[in-house]
């Protein structure tokens, strides 16, 4: 099996990786519609660190870089992947606090978006709300944003396996 997987290329990583956020926005986007489960501003932007992932990832997918392309292109899906680790973590620590101490309910996304400037909405939003603190759904004892966090960390290995796979091209390219 490990063999098999040295012998990828940057371009099947992204594809794969790019399969797993479809996946990851299938089920939010199930959740959200066919379930009934509002997203709270936290969760949409998780949401968006899945679609820049994606797009990093299609846009690798498309060009099927070699070398250094490799390398650039998993050193950018791993950093919109860390985004949204550390959106997902945010909204677990939020989920964390005792009721005492959770932060107020705060005005819709749709509504600050449309009267505040996007740096004063993006702090509102990592403050986080009341909203954000509430756990709507369980599954096996994790709640949605511990699932996303699990999600993420698993799509890290999209990115991880595009350098390793841009590493090992050019150490062979070193070695011809």
């Amino acid at each position: 099996m490990m063999r098999s997987l040295e012998a990828w290329t940057p371009r099947r990583w992204a594809l794969v990786g790019l399969g797993f956020c479809v996946l990851m926005m299938a089920v939010a986007l199930f959740l959200e519609h066919a379930m009934g489960l509002e997203p709270c501003p936290l969760c949409i932007f998780q949401r968006v660190a899945v679609l820049a992932t994606a797009l990093v990832l299609g846009l690798a997918a498309l060009h099927g870089p070699r070398g250094r392309g490799g390398a650039v292109y998993g050193l950018l899906g791993l950093v919109t992947v860390a985004a949204g680790v550390g959106l997902a973590w945010r909204h677990l620590w939020l989920q964390s606090l005792p009721p005492s101490e959770v932060p107020s309910c705060g005005p819709g996304l749709d509504y600050m978006l449309e009267i505040l400037p996007l740096a004063d909405v993006l702090n509102m939003v990592l403050v986080g709300s009341g909203e954000c603190a509430e756990v709507g759904a369980r599954l096996l004892g994790l709640s949605l944003p511990g699932w996303t966090l699990i999600g993420f960390l698993v799509l890290a290995l999209a990115p991880l396996g595009m350098l390793r796979a841009a590493l090992i091209g050019r150490s062979r390219q070193a070695a011809a």
